[in-house]
């Protein structure tokens, strides 16, 4: 996290000064938490659809000013500086209407951060050990995720 926030022009400045910000498919808050130890002016707020992760995060949550809901990726609600999804973004059933979502609920100069895992675009150049974790991680895990959740609208 120290790289990927610096990465974004601006952004770690408006954090100093204080602003709101989602953490959606937060799990069990990890990274909501870090982010509102290093930025004790901004307001957190953590999402995930699995109550169960949302409970644990609570009871993780020590920093002041973290919040954690239960909320999928397109109904969270409110005004956000900075949106950030931490390789959650392609487990969700309706991923583009999460996108247009996350728009819709930033302010006029806030940012989003996408963070993925890295793959490389043609197949046989992810095949070594990390590229077969992924593909099994995917296959097993992001896939089955993404397809028991079908999206609430077309995101056409």
């Amino acid at each position: 996290m120290s790289q990927w926030l610096p990465a974004l022009d601006g952004v770690v400045e408006q954090l100093d000064a204080g602003i709101t910000v989602a953490d959606v498919g937060c799990g069990y808050g990890h990274s909501t938490i870090l982010m509102a130890q290093a930025f004790p002016r901004s307001r957190f707020f953590g999402f995930d659809t699995h109550a169960a992760s949302i409970a644990e995060a609570t009871r993780n949550a020590t920093a002041a000013g973290v919040e954690f809901r239960v909320a999928n990726a397109t109904s969270f609600v409110g005004a956000y500086g900075l949106i950030c999804f931490f390789d959650c973004l392609h487990d969700k059933g309706d991923p583009v209407g999460a996108a247009r979502h996350a728009a819709r609920m930033l302010t006029a100069d806030g940012t989003v951060r996408l963070v993925e895992p890295f793959a490389n675009d043609r197949v046989e150049d992810n095949a070594n050990v990390v590229g077969r974790l992924y593909y099994v991680a995917s296959t097993m895990l992001c896939c089955a995720h993404a397809i028991s959740v079908p999206p609430k609208r077309p995101s056409i």
